[in-house]
């Protein structure tokens, strides 16, 4: 199962005041898992980048003016996402932003149901608790020494740890030889996919004549045996 960690930086707080995509940060997970591929751009807004946002992402005006906006990176972009699901802390955010830049090139938007929010996974499983990013890496000790501002792959590489928590671990199910089920299809080159089975044999279960003498002469030579009597 692929799915894609993605996360964005802005220029505040709502498109419709005008503010824009700055970076875009996506993280490749295989069965849960991080594969290593990533996808990592930054933006040109076409307008300032607010001192506050500044402070917050680390990125400043003079920065972004050399990197190509968003229309010019937008192919890359959706092929790297595929048509598989997104996983997003605090998707209705990240996805607000998206769909005000899709609708400047006249690009369907993303719907909600495509992206799996960590935030509401979060609340719901401990509610009442502090659901941010910061908080939920603490919760589950992941180091967050790489977090000095708020970049959106260093974001994603975070959330990817934080998301394999909250739906329950590395492992995600029961394994009786001890070894995680995650590890396990992570590393198997096609490994089944959902609801796939894997056909075998059906099993004999009535003996054969043999089996039965066989029986019959062992329980003869057992005195007091049940099946004598």
């Amino acid at each position: 199962m692929r799915e894609i960690v993605l996360d964005t930086e802005t220029t505040g707080l709502d498109p419709a005041e005008g503010h824009r995509i700055i970076e875009i940060g996506c993280v490749e997970l295989i069965n849960y898992l991080p594969t290593g591929r990533v996808y990592q751009t930054y933006i040109n807004p076409e307008r300032d980048v607010p001192l506050e946002a500044s402070a917050i992402s680390g990125i400043k005006t003079d920065f972004l003016k050399p990197f190509p906006v968003f229309a010019n990176i937008v192919d890359d972009f959706l092929a790297f996402l595929g048509e598989d699901k997104l996983v997003i802390h605090n998707a209705s955010f990240d996805l607000k932003f998206l769909n005000a830049e899709f609708g400047r090139l006249n690009h369907p938007p993303f719907l909600p149901h495509r992206a799996t929010d960590t935030l509401k996974i979060a609340r719901t499983k401990f509610p009442g608790s502090p659901a941010s990013l910061d908080a939920l890496c603490r919760r589950f000790q992941i180091d967050l020494s790489s977090r000095t501002k708020h970049g959106a792959l260093v974001d994603c590489e975070l959330l990817a740890k934080v998301y394999l928590e909250l739906i329950g671990g590395r492992q995600t199910t029961f394994s009786f030889d001890g070894t995680r089920t995650s590890e396990k299809t992570a590393a198997k080159a096609g490994n089944i996919g959902a609801g796939e089975r894997i056909s075998r044999p059906a099993r004999p279960h009535q003996p054969t004549p043999e089996e039965l003498t066989a029986h019959q002469e062992l329980v003869g030579t057992i005195k007091g045996s049940l099946w004598n009597t």
